[in-house]
């Protein structure tokens, strides 16, 4: 007899970040002041040449199915964009517009993932990663990467990790939780050994234009065989919006697209018109204001949380995160997030959620909050530990 639910649910863990967040807004509820640093969702509105865009469409009214894989004239756009920022020809028929990062995620997985095929994924990293891989009877396995690489898998570490049984690599780039870059000769080694062991290199790239010293490079650089998978949540301000995209290998596209189809129908079509917006001159002169903003607020958080004893062996180069290492203050990051959440209203994530690479000594800070509040979130883990 069968029974239920999926046995591959018993492997998928919940997001713990989401249900922090659950009990920091129900503090909130009964009055508290809680400093959210918990979530990677930027704190800054939708940019108002976006929010024109959709409000546009939806007084025209005609708010039907776009094609599965996207309006023509956004694929066309993001084209577009990868040429003007990178110099990379990406045909619009390889870019498919997505339900967020997410989806685009779950499309990929859904296309490679065999049942027992193996994928090598960073640790600490994106804890939904490693859950896409599972959802699809896939076997994630991880890499724990070190500091003194910044974060980041090397060359030998994948190759020490591949065995016959693995079918890809996942990689990052800024990365969450660390907010570290992949430099650009090692993503190139990596694509290489990946494309000449007949395995597939998925890069996610959703916090590119976030960056802050250097450039992000693009995957698409070192090869057209590569998945890429990107948002418009991240640096484009549009979380709730949920709408993001991923660039297929040619061969892939069809495949891509039947999926799309009956997983999706189609991505949602104010979100899309909206989107159209996020190219223009004016959207993207906001973008590179804030994008100035949390590097402020990166410069005054790393040393103000090192004054506190939390130690930085990677200096986070891109994103809004700061992973830092706590070892010093307590043996239990998560023990320590959720008392430091109901005595001071500071609201962070402990490693836990990003893996098995000794997440009781990390937590993770999103500055995604003014200078100001995290002044007072400062002071307040001073007071904590006091």
């Amino acid at each position: 007899m069968p029974t239920f639910p999926a046995s591959r649910l018993a492997h998928i863990a919940p997001f713990y970040v989401m249900e922090l967040m659950a009990r920091a807004r129900a503090l909130e509820a009964e009055g508290r002041d809680i400093i959210h640093m918990e979530v990677g969702e930027p704190d800054f509105p939708t940019p108002e040449p976006i929010v024109a865009a959709a409000q546009t469409h939806i007084a025209s009214g005609r708010v039907f199915y776009t094609p599965a894989l996207g309006l023509p004239e956004l694929r066309a756009a993001i084209a577009a964009f990868y040429t003007t920022r990178y110099g990379v020809d990406v045909p619009a028929s390889r870019i498919v517009i997505t339900a967020g990062a997410s989806g685009a995620l779950l499309l990929s997985m859904a296309c490679l993932a065999e049942a027992g095929s193996e994928w090598l994924l960073s640790d600490p990293g994106y804890p939904c990663n490693r859950n896409f891989v599972r959802s699809f009877d896939g076997r994630p396995v991880n890499i724990p990467v070190r500091a003194e690489n910044n974060f980041q898998p090397t060359l030998a570490e994948v190759e020490a990790h591949w065995t016959e049984r693995t079918a890809g690599v996942l990689l990052a780039s800024p990365a969450n939780p660390t907010g570290t870059l992949l430099d650009d000769d090692v993503l190139a080694d990596i694509a290489d050994f990946v494309r000449r062991k007949g395995g597939q290199l998925v890069a996610d790239e959703i916090y590119h234009g976030l960056t802050y010293e250097r450039d992000a490079a693009t995957a698409l650089q070192f090869g057209d065989d590569i998945f890429v998978v990107q948002s418009f949540s991240k640096y484009f301000n549009m979380t709730g919006w949920r709408l993001g995209w991923l660039v297929v290998p040619e061969r892939f596209t069809r495949d891509i697209e039947k999926l799309a189809q009956n997983l999706f129908i189609s991505p949602s079509t104010p979100a899309q018109h909206a989107a159209l917006a996020a190219f223009s001159p004016a959207t993207l002169s906001i973008l590179e204001e804030r994008r100035r903003e949390f590097k402020r607020r990166r410069d005054f958080l790393a040393p103000a949380l090192d004054e506190l004893g939390f130690r930085q062996a990677a200096k986070p180069e891109g994103a809004f995160y700061v992973y830092a290492n706590c070892s010093e203050l307590t043996d239990n990051s998560d023990r320590f997030a959720r008392d430091l959440l109901e005595a001071a209203g500071v609201a962070i994530t402990p490693g836990l959620d990003f893996g098995s690479n000794q997440p009781e000594k990390y937590v993770r800070f999103a500055y995604t909050a003014s200078v100001e509040r995290l002044a007072e979130a400062v002071d307040r883990i001073r007071r904590f530990l006091g």
